[in-house]
């Protein structure tokens, strides 16, 4: 049996590329190499007018104006739910409700990079990603603030990041909510502001059940972080 190096394996290669290409023009043989990457106004422009088609209906039932002044977007781990609040004059209205289709990890907070655990908190929206292997995605600040100064506290460094909600139905430590949703999520942040929009992640609706605070196996700070939530959750009451 001949073994080719890996050198020799590369030129054969590129040879039959070329031998059978040789009549494509140049561009569309640099796009097949290197294609380009896409823009967040390019997707917004692909995808804007199916995907504010179904928003502003959402809007338009909760009696609410698109794109709103404000965004809370609340991760229910337990629930495998995503709830879409928006501002209104100076109170926040239910707009819709999506399905979480993956979301790895058990109850409590995250801690360290690899456990794959969602994080618990509120967060921040950092980054709009229209080039993500799980189709779009928007990326979390965590570690925030407050899982920097816990971390501090407990000694713990290697926190982990790179935590998004993001299309497909597969997650380690991530949202996923399906490629229709993110099209919906994307073009809302957007439009409305990521500095305007917010990320609230608990382990359960805290609205409905009291939190469990006596975990042996959580964090001393845990009571704190759920009594944190609580008031935040307060605030997102359907009439």
């Amino acid at each position: 049996m001949v073994r080719l190096s890996a050198i020799t394996a590369f030129f054969l290669i590129t040879f039959a590329f070329s031998a059978n290409s040789s009549d494509l023009p140049k561009e569309k043989i640099k796009a097949s190499l290197f294609p380009e990457k896409q823009s967040v106004p390019g997707v917004i422009k692909k995808i804007g007018t199916r995907a504010e088609s179904r928003l502003r209906a959402y809007f338009e039932r909760a009696g609410v104006q698109y794109p709103p002044s404000r965004l809370t977007l609340i991760g229910l781990k337990d629930e495998m739910e995503l709830e879409i609040w928006a501002e209104k004059d100076g109170g926040w209205v239910h707009i819709a409700t999506y399905e979480i289709y993956a979301a790895s990890g058990s109850g409590g907070p995250k801690q360290k990079a690899g456990d794959r655990q969602v994080p618990e908190g509120v967060y921040r929206i950092t980054e709009l990603n229209p080039n993500s292997r799980f189709y779009l995605s928007m990326k979390l600040d965590y570690p925030n603030d407050y899982d920097r100064l816990m971390a501090r506290h407990d000694g713990r460094s290697n926190l982990g990041g790179d935590i998004y909600i993001h299309g497909r139905a597969k997650s380690k430590g991530c949202l996923a909510v399906g490629d229709a949703t993110i099209e919906e999520l994307f073009v809302l942040a957007a439009k409305t502001g990521t500095e305007k929009t917010r990320v609230v992640i608990v382990p359960y609706d805290f609205r409905k059940k009291t939190p469990k605070t006596n975990d042996e196996k959580g964090p001393a700070w845990l009571p704190d972080l759920y009594e944190n939530l609580v008031r935040e959750m307060a605030r997102y009451q359907r009439g």
